[in-house]
């Protein structure tokens, strides 16, 4: 396995559509496990391929407290959405920076696999907020791009500040 790197926003691949998955093989496996491993090391609870510059529709999460639940989701679908969420986000991609965003509380989505078979998923709560957030990335959507253009700048200028203080 590997600790893949992740992009940070306001990276332009970061915009990119992802494709959908057409072969379930090994190297979709790797993938998943490689960021899986690199999602636990960050640490963060959710992240998308295009995050680490993989455009392909692939999604992992482990929102529980002892990080031995991890779901996996290619080429997921939301079906149902119902209610409004107040759980605020953060993002891998967008280090420190947090905020609410427009979300359902419950979803069930339709998605495969790893190997390839096909599921129905209703989940609530945080898990439902970080299933929304990592199918934003999906279509290269990013969350802080649901705020407001003043916060949208002050984030820039946070991002521009820890960039040159790690430099």
């Amino acid at each position: 396995m590997a600790i893949l790197n992740i992009l940070r926003y306001p990276d332009a691949r970061l915009h990119k559509v992802a494709a959908s998955v057409t072969v379930f093989d090994e190297g979709l496996r790797k993938l998943v496990r490689d960021m899986a491993e690199t999602m636990y090391a960050a640490p963060g609870v959710g992240l998308a391929a295009t995050q680490v510059d993989v455009h392909k529709r692939v999604i992992v999460i482990d929102v529980s407290d002892r990080r031995d639940s991890l779901v996996t989701l290619v080429n997921p679908e939301i079906v149902e959405h119902h209610g409004e969420s107040d759980i605020e986000e953060g993002c891998l991609s967008v280090p420190g920076i947090y905020d609410l965003v427009p979300r359902a509380e419950r979803v069930k989505v339709r998605a495969y696999d790893a190997d390839g078979k096909a599921f129905t998923l209703e989940a609530q709560g945080l898990l439902a907020v970080c299933i929304q957030h990592e199918m934003d990335h999906l279509e290269g959507k990013v969350f802080v791009e649901y705020l407001s253009q003043l916060k949208q700048t002050r984030v820039r200028a946070k991002l521009a500040k820890q960039l040159r203080k790690s430099a």
